[in-house]
């Protein structure tokens, strides 16, 4: 009886620890329902006005230039959240305003990113859907002389055609521009930018692009002129594989290129804080 008494002692001392070290696994996260709602408007626009566009903070904004006199808009707009009630609270209060004169359009993303348009919109909003998953696609077509402002998020940017000034901000982007003026500034925190210019000259007072982080490609075409400056103001380096000839002597180096290509022009800067900038021919 003693040595019963002593083997249960010992399988319990050996088996407590075994037990307590293990622990309850956590549970699977709930899988989250997804919403997607398409709205298309259509707004007479004529020519030399001004677009503005106010992004989601993730989505993407795609731009082209067309012929007609209005402005083609389509959006998808995606939610998500655990339960279909939740889904039609954060449904309800994403969207945009898409209001108009008769020379500018402004485009404004609105949701729980906002929080003087969701107190007025939901007071009582739940704080645990404020960090659900959203976004907005943008799709505009707009008249070929447009000046565009497009303030974005996490997102993509896309500019196509479209010959008026252009201003682009954001913090983090996949930025794809094919322009041929008038005058461009593009500032982005983080990111790809890819710059294109499909004409031998660019029409107009020139081009500012600017990067913190990440890679910038120029791509020109055979023949263009051009006054070009690419800077990296910290790590990494310009690489100009379409043989821009500096302007000056040593006025081109690894992390430099101040040059000109063809018999000059406009000038288009390129500046990056660290990362690359190639200098490319289009094929």
């Amino acid at each position: 009886m003693q040595k019963l008494l002593i083997a249960a002692a010992l399988f319990l001392l050996f088996l407590v620890p075994v037990l307590a070290q293990k622990k309850t696994p956590p549970p699977a996260p709930a899988q989250l329902l997804t919403r997607t709602l398409t709205r298309h408007e259509v707004r007479r626009f004529g020519y030399g006005g001004t677009v503005t566009v106010v992004g989601a903070p993730r989505g993407s904004i795609i731009v082209e230039g067309w012929s007609k006199n209005e402005v083609d808009l389509t959006a998808e707009i995606e939610v998500q959240a655990a339960t279909e009630e939740d889904m039609a609270r954060m449904a309800a209060v994403t969207g945009f305003i898409f209001d108009d004169d008769s020379n500018h359009l402004s485009l404004i993303t609105t949701g729980i990113h906002d929080k003087a348009y969701l107190r007025k919109a939901d007071k009582k909003f739940p704080k645990t859907l404020l960090s659900m998953p959203w976004k907005i696609d943008y799709h505009l077509k707009v008249p070929i002389n447009t000046d565009l402002e497009i303030n974005g998020g996490t997102s993509v940017i896309n500019v196509n055609g479209v010959e008026g000034a252009l201003r682009v901000n954001a913090p983090e982007a996949q930025v794809d521009l094919t322009l041929t003026g008038r005058s461009a500034n593009v500032i982005v925190g983080g990111g790809t930018i890819n710059f294109s210019v499909p004409d031998r000259s660019w029409r107009g007072s020139g081009a500012d692009v600017q990067l913190a982080t990440g890679k910038l490609n120029v791509q020109l075409p055979a023949g263009f002129s051009g006054d070009i400056d690419a800077d990296i103001l910290r790590i990494g380096k310009v690489v100009n594989e379409y043989g821009v000839e500096g302007r000056e002597r040593l006025s081109i180096n690894e992390k430099s290129v101040h040059g000109r290509a063809g018999s000059g022009g406009a000038y288009l800067k390129f500046t990056v804080g660290d990362g690359e900038i190639h200098i490319v021919k289009a094929p």
